[in-house]
């Protein structure tokens, strides 16, 4: 079974950046599509993006143009780049392969 262990969540300013990172341990990460969700207290778990093996990518449409998901095979490790940051990407990120979920890495976006 393998493991997600997310990272780069901070408290940043309204217009701010970040960058997400997700470690996945166990073989066959290129083989796995991979994807980020996020959930904001009492809201449910949503899907942010997605990024398949072949690489082709899915965006939810209140991030498009802002983040960029990306997946480097070699490390084992996704990425999630989100810029223009705003207060309702509040909200605790997670990865997935969607059978195994990571703990989530806290983004809040505040002035």
């Amino acid at each position: 079974q393998a493991q997600l262990s997310e990272s780069g969540g901070d408290l940043v300013q309204p217009g701010g950046s970040l960058r997400l990172s997700c470690v996945a341990s166990g073989s066959e990460f290129a083989l796995r599509n991979m994807a980020w969700y996020r959930q904001a207290p009492g809201n449910q778990r949503e899907l942010v993006a997605y990024i398949a093996t072949n690489f082709e990518t899915r965006y939810k449409d209140s991030v498009k143009g802002r983040f960029t998901i990306s997946r480097d095979n070699d490390k084992h490790i996704l990425y999630l780049q989100m810029n223009n940051l705003k207060p309702a990407d509040t909200a605790v990120y997670f990865c997935s392969d969607f059978t195994n979920w990571g703990q989530g890495t806290p983004v809040s976006v505040s002035a």
